[in-house]
């Protein structure tokens, strides 16, 4: 299925920088839209969410695969999108510019996904010990 990982990651894909996830309730997006953001912001992150939601009904009904589709791979880099053969059951302007948004500004990812929160829970610190600072 799609993950609240799989529409986050999607939200890069819209432009957006991902709401908080997880808190206060596991497996959900806090979405705390401020004063400061326009309605012109607010209508387009609405229109973001409305067709995601779409993209999870094409995967639901298995017009898309549950390991193929536009939430599992993204966020989509320049690099993945402009380098070598496109074999997605979506298309390249779907991936970059999702359906519903239209040609918005948006910051590309440097990156797709690394390994999710494992290096969080996973602490490996290279620091010299203690002492050394003595």
């Amino acid at each position: 299925g799609v993950t609240v990982d799989d529409v986050a990651k999607r939200l890069a894909d819209f432009g957006f920088h991902a709401p908080t996830m997880s808190f206060p309730v596991a497996g959900t997006l806090m979405v705390e839209p401020t004063e400061s953001e326009s309605l012109a912001e607010v209508d387009a992150f609405c229109e973001a969410m409305i067709a995601i939601r779409a993209e999870i009904d094409k995967v639901g009904s298995g017009e898309w695969p549950a390991d193929d589709n536009p939430l599992h791979n993204a966020p989509h880099t320049a690099a993945c999108l402009l380098v070598g053969e496109w074999n997605h059951p979506y298309t390249r302007e779907q991936a970059a510019y999702p359906l519903g948004v239209g040609y918005r500004p948006k910051v590309w990812p440097p990156v797709r996904r690394i390994d999710g929160a494992y290096g969080d829970r996973n602490l490996m610190c290279s620091c010299p010990p203690v002492e050394a600072f003595a």
